[in-house]
Parts: structure tokens; C-alpha cells; sequence
């Protein structure tokens, strides 16, 4: 597995990282959790070396899954989680509002150190910037426990150019993680000329549009009880329907290469830029296989092209979020 570095920091990372959030959150009941620390350790085992996580995922439960999986490979691998959420343990949603205060950041963090079983973390994101608190009062109590060694590298999520520019002024921020792929193209426009100039790594999560643009999903597709997606407007079945012609196109591209439509997908993101390191999630091996086999597909600058022409011409169906979580996206 190739390694990127993440901007300018110096964290080397796995080209592929894997999401964790779906193997304890979100896409219905959770898999076995002793399933999913085989499936994490054979991540590790194929060359992933990044894994994602967060405090909210569960709340906690996914955090204790990925310290458990990794706890006897620690020294070999990345771990990235987040703080940012008043929690709500067995609630619906697991958060009761936003909370980037620097006490509750010093709080947090301990408890994160203690389920993912490690003395440092190395890349603490803010999951959703706070509008009740100054970006630089965040980035000075992240600042603080990078002194203090419990964290190696500050990211941001969600965060739009100003929050990105204010934040990196008091401590340099290694990456943003962001949703981005070729159904969600927005950050192109601001967001990542802003970390071209500062030298700041991109995360997309969703690289696969939640499992859209694998090709697995249609208007027919029933979604388990409790899959976050059946409350966004762009999973109804008309919207399925119509954006089923973005699947059609990497379809196409995917026949051509022998590849796979995920596959094609991943490699677009990954051509895009050398600091680009997409963390598509899965509970399933056959699935993580063929989602690393993107880092073996070679696209040209004639495929980039043609895919980004055809796509650029798909009219995408339905908001990504509902309005109150679109709402948590910084400015």
C-alpha cells in the first residue's frame, strides 16, 4: 500500500484509510464486535495504517472496538478520533448539542486515550465547528495537549475557509476531514485551494457516497431500521432513481479498466491530489479488498476528464443532510 503525507505535516499515512463508523454506528444494528476487530486487524495486515474513529460513534463503543483491534499493533498505525458533541448515551441522536469548550476538549480527550487503549492520539479532530466558541480558543487547548503529549497532530471536520485559516494561524492544522467524492463535489471551490495554500491534508469520508457509488444500491433497496440514511433527502427512492446515472458513468469507466465502480470512484479521488487520503468505511472483507484494489487503478488525465465531463453534466438529486445537520458545517 503506498503512504501520502498529509500536507505539510509530516504524517505519513496509508493512501487508503478505513472508516470505522459503521462497524458499531449508524447503518443499522452493529456487526459482531469480534468480527470487526478481525476485520480491522486485517486491514492492518493488507497495509492500511490510518483508522478513523470518534467519541460520538456509539457514543464511545466504536472508540473501545478500534483500541481494542489495534492495541497490539499501536506502533504501527495512525489512530484519528474526534471530540465536539455533548453526549447523549442511548439517545436518538447520541448528541444533545455541540461543545468545543477547551475544558470539555480536556475531558474529552482523556476519555478517548483511555477506550482506544493509547497514550497519544495522533491526528484529534473537531467533528463540527462550534459557533459558541472562538476557533482559536480551540486551537489553543488542542495546542496544550499536543505540548503535554497527549496529542500529535490537530484537524478540523467540516470546517469551512475562514474557520480553517483562523484555526491554522495558533496551531498548524495537519488535515481536514470533509465529505468528498464525485457526488459531492463542493469543497473544490474554496476549501481545497485553502489547503493547497497552507499545506493542509484532505480526509474525505463518504468517499463512496455512503455506499451509493458502489453500485450495490437502487430505488428498491431496503435499508435496515435504524440506517441513518433513510432520513437523508438524498437517499429517497426518487432520489436513488435519478442519481443511479452517476453509478451508470463509473460503471462505464470501470469496464474499461477491469475495475469495479467503488473502484473507480476511489481512484478519482485519490488522482485528485498527492495529499488526499480518502477513509471509506465497510463491515465486510470481500468489500475492504476491493475497496485497497483502488490504489491499483491508474486513471489518466484523459479519464480524469471524461469522468469529471460526464459527471459535471448529472444533476444530483436531493440535499446531502437534512437542514439541521447541513447547519453544523463551519464557515
Amino acid at each position: 500500500m503506498q503512504k501520502r503525507k498529509l500536507g505539510a505535516s509530516n504524517l505519513e499515512v496509508s493512501a487508503l484509510g478505513l472508516g470505522c463508523m459503521g462497524m458499531s454506528f449508524s447503518y443499522g444494528p452493529p456487526p459482531d464486535k469480534q468480527a470487526m476487530i478481525s476485520l480491522i486487524r486485517a486491514a492492518v495486515e493488507k497495509g492500511v495504517t490510518f483508522f478513523d474513529t470518534a467519541e460520538v460513534y456509539g457514543p464511545y463503543t466504536n472508540e473501545e472496538l478500534v483500541g481494542e483491534a489495534l492495541a497490539p499493533i499501536r506502533s504501527q498505525v495512525v489512530i484519528a478520533t474526534k471530540f465536539g458533541f455533548n453526549l447523549n448515551p442511548g439517545g436518538t441522536p447520541p448528541w444533545t448539542g455541540l461543545n468545543s469548550r477547551p475544558e470539555h476538549i480536556k475531558q474529552a480527550v482523556e476519555g478517548s486515550l483511555k477506550r482506544l487503549q493509547t497514550d497519544v492520539i495522533d491526528l484529534y479532530y473537531q467533528h463540527r465547528v462550534d459557533p459558541e466558541v472562538p476557533i482559536e480558543d480551540v486551537a489553543g487547548a488542542v495546542q496544550d495537549l499536543i505540548r503535554e503529549g497527549k496529542v500529535k497532530h490537530f484537524g478540523l471536520s467540516e470546517a469551512g475557509a475562514q474557520t480553517i485559516r483562523r484555526a491554522h494561524l495558533v496551531q498548524p492544522v495537519a488535515a481536514l476531514q470533509s465529505e468528498y467524492s464525485l457526488w459531492w463535489r463542493r469543497p473544490e471551490a474554496e476549501i481545497i485551494p485553502t489547503l493547497e495554500e497552507l499545506g493542509i491534508g484532505l480526509v474525505p469520508y463518504s468517499p463512496l457516497g455512503k455506499g451509493f457509488l458502489t453500485g450495490k444500491i437502487d430505488e428498491n433497496t431496503t435499508l435496515a431500521p435504524g440506517d441513518f440514511r433513510n432520513t437523508l433527502p438524498r437517499f429517497t427512492p426518487e432520489a436513488r432513481k435519478a442519481n443511479l446515472a452517476l453509478v451508470d458513468l463509473l460503471g462505464q469507466i470501470a469496464q474499461r479498466k477491469s475495475a469495479t465502480p467503488a473502484q473507480i470512484a476511489l481512484a478519482w479521488l485519490l488522482a485528485q491530489k498527492p495529499w488526499i487520503a480518502p477513509i471509506p468505511g465497510t463491515t465486510k472483507l470481500a468489500r475492504l479488498e476491493e475497496n485497497l484494489g483502488a490504489a491499483a487503478v491508474e486513471l489518466s488525465q484523459f479519464d480524469r476528464f471524461e469522468i469529471e465531463s460526464a459527471a459535471s453534466q448529472i444533476p444530483i438529486e436531493g440535499d446531502r443532510y437534512p437542514e439541521h445537520i447541513e447547519k453544523m458545517t463551519g464557515r
